[in-house]
């Protein structure tokens, strides 16, 4: 089998427009979350989310373009366009026909759809606009990744809620690998922070309400979490065979040595109460990786600061690496960036090459309060960064239907 590396990395999130200035909030526990502005949402029952700060369309786009392409295509672009350049790929020599896009998004266009339907359904003649269609569709932004680059190889999209994006590294891992591609932009993203997605998944009693305090409201692991903050964004990572990187003399942030999907088979949104979903998918990855438990230095979990979601994460921990957990770092970086979706398992894979790369695990901020139902002894880098040896880290993304992925990565060695 080929080796897979990640040679460019891009992110567009709401705590840093870029890889860099991501990775130093993530060090630093900065909190993305503060009331919403792309909307009133003085009705709704949670008021705030992790929006984007400072992204301006035409910074990136003309009039044009920005009309035809929502914002998570949007999103998908910027971040693709940061990771290729980060890459120092010289687009005019590589085989385009080995060069690919894998790209998850939970839901799409969703700005698009809601307004569009909503401006058909109040007038006298409903009118649809011709764009409405190519906006919405979710397999949409990797097929704009592939024009503007010119990729002609492999090309879909991934959906699969949560689990989304961490779908689509893992599948172009296994297509590099398995020598279908040479290159493959991977990643996920969402622009969920519409009506809509705060109405829906507030009727669900999935989001907090600590309308008081924005910047505290996700609180993973906490005994008083109450439910996720929504957040908008992309991560883009290249993956590239090993070979290919080395004959062009790329730099190579990180390894992927493994990935891992399963089922919970059990409920429409609810975990399985043990974690047994959790637990299967990271065996399955440590598998995938010929690593064994000890190998793994830390976890960047799912946690989404709900009441069922954390602790069924953590039992799956326990069970999967046993007295080997007590030694891990275990951090939900969604306590700084929200929930994106899926685009989640993208920058949160970025998250963990992050700690690689510095030697620094992102903690969970916003700890207040012991949860009894956690094991104490577990490490979940209460809210500061924590220095330590970080070789190997996996990373975990489940989603409504039951759909779980984890994905390996490690420093790399020649």
């Amino acid at each position: 089998m080929r080796r897979v590396v990640v040679t460019g990395i891009g992110a567009l999130t709401p705590i840093g427009n870029n890889y860099a200035s991501f990775a130093e909030s993530l060090q630093k526990g900065v909190s993305g979350a503060d009331e919403i502005t792309h909307f009133d949402a003085s009705a709704f029952k949670t008021k705030f989310a992790c929006e984007l700060k400072g992204y301006t369309p035409e910074d990136h786009f003309d009039r044009r373009e920005v009309r035809r392409l929502d914002l998570f295509t949007q999103y998908a672009l910027v971040s693709s366009d940061e990771a290729i350049k980060d890459s120092g790929l010289d687009l005019a020599t590589i085989d385009k026909l080995r060069a690919g896009v894998i790209w998850g998004s939970g839901i799409g266009g969703f700005n698009t759809m809601q307004t569009e339907i909503t401006a058909a359904a109040l007038s006298e003649v409903p009118r649809y606009n011709p764009f409405l269609i190519p906006k919405l569709i979710a397999d949409i932004a990797p097929g704009h990744i592939s024009m503007k680059f010119g990729f002609m190889g492999i090309n879909y999209c991934t959906v699969s809620a949560c689990a989304s994006s961490t779908h689509a590294i893992g599948n172009a891992f296994d297509y590099i690998k398995w020598n279908k591609a040479d290159i493959i932009i991977a990643g996920g993203s969402e622009s969920a922070v519409v009506q809509a997605g705060i109405g829906g998944f507030s009727s669900m009693k999935a989001l907090s309400q600590r309308n008081d305090d924005p910047k505290t409201a996700s609180r993973p692991f906490d005994l008083n979490r109450d439910g996720f903050v929504l957040g908008e964004g992309a991560g883009a990572l290249i993956l590239e065979e090993y070979e290919h990187a080395k004959a062009r003399g790329a730099k190579i942030y990180a390894e992927v040595v493994g990935s891992g999907m399963t089922a919970d088979a059990y409920h429409i949104t609810a975990p399985h109460p043990e974690g047994l979903g959790a637990s299967n998918v990271m065996k399955i990855a440590l598998k995938d990786a010929g690593l064994n438990k000890e190998d793994i230095d830390y976890i960047n979990v799912h946690g989404t600061s709900t009441p069922l979601g954390d602790i069924a994460e953590s039992k799956a921990i326990l069970t999967v690496f046993g007295e080997h957990a007590y030694n891990l770092n275990i951090s939900s970086t969604k306590s700084m960036t929200g929930h994106l979706l899926g685009a989640a398992g993208a920058i949160e894979c970025i998250a963990g090459i992050s700690a690689i790369q510095d030697q620094i695990i992102p903690p969970t901020i916003n700890h207040f309060e012991d949860d009894p139902a956690l094991d104490p002894k577990l490490n979940f880098t209460f809210n500061k960064a924590q220095e330590r040896p970080v070789k190997a880290v996996l990373s975990n993304t489940f989603g409504f239907g039951g759909h779980n992925a984890s994905i390996i990565v490690k420093k790399f060695e020649s």
